[in-house]
């Protein structure tokens, strides 16, 4: 694992560390109202699950981050993670706001924005994609505020409280990125 530290307005993304694995981080990935729309709702996860997941990271491309927001009354609020195919220049980003304190003010969106700025400005990268089940409304708007375009749809793809939903992938390019922020999301050129 090769995360760095990517500081933001609000926010820092920090490399995941045993200092995260908490009670309360193990709590928000066994909160069904958190994984509501993540295939973690179908697992139970203890403190030694989410050990061996942090070390699956060691030796890899793969990134993982904590979200820790500089406000201390709020701390470490989520995770994202970045699993790099380094053959074709790829990152899959997915995002986990899990601080019922945190939702709704947009950090999972300045976290994104942040995330993808180091992928593919820093790392390199071409392309970064997610995916998200059509009903997740909350990744979707992250997915458009940050300019993700369409990247295909799996039609029917999972079962989600008892109904089939489709799947929708979204995608950013380095180039269209860089044209789009010359100078970093967060950067007001003038």
């Amino acid at each position: 694992m090769i995360s760095t530290l990517i500081e933001m307005p609000r926010l820092r993304a920090v490399p995941f560390s045993d200092a995260h694995l908490t009670e309360r981080y193990v709590g928000w990935l066994n909160d069904p109202g958190v994984t509501r729309y993540s295939d973690n709702r179908f697992r139970q996860h203890t403190m030694e699950s989410c050990r061996r997941y942090l070390e699956s990271f060691a030796g890899t491309p793969h990134h993982f981050w904590a979200i820790v927001t500089r406000d201390p009354q709020l701390g470490h609020v989520g995770n994202v993670n970045a699993y790099v195919d380094t053959n074709h220049s790829i990152a899959d980003v997915g995002i986990l706001i899990g601080e019922g304190r945190a939702q709704g003010l947009g950090l999972g969106s300045e976290a994104w924005l942040g995330v993808c700025d180091f992928l593919l400005r820093i790392a390199g990268l071409r392309k970064v994609t997610a995916g998200t089940l059509e009903v997740n409304t909350p990744m979707l708007r992250v997915m458009e505020r940050c300019g993700m375009r369409p990247d295909g749809r799996r039609v029917r793809h999972q079962v989600w409280e008892g109904r089939e939903t489709d799947m929708v992938h979204g995608a950013l390019f380095r180039d269209d990125w860089l044209a789009r922020y010359p100078y970093g999301p967060f950067t007001d050129p003038s």
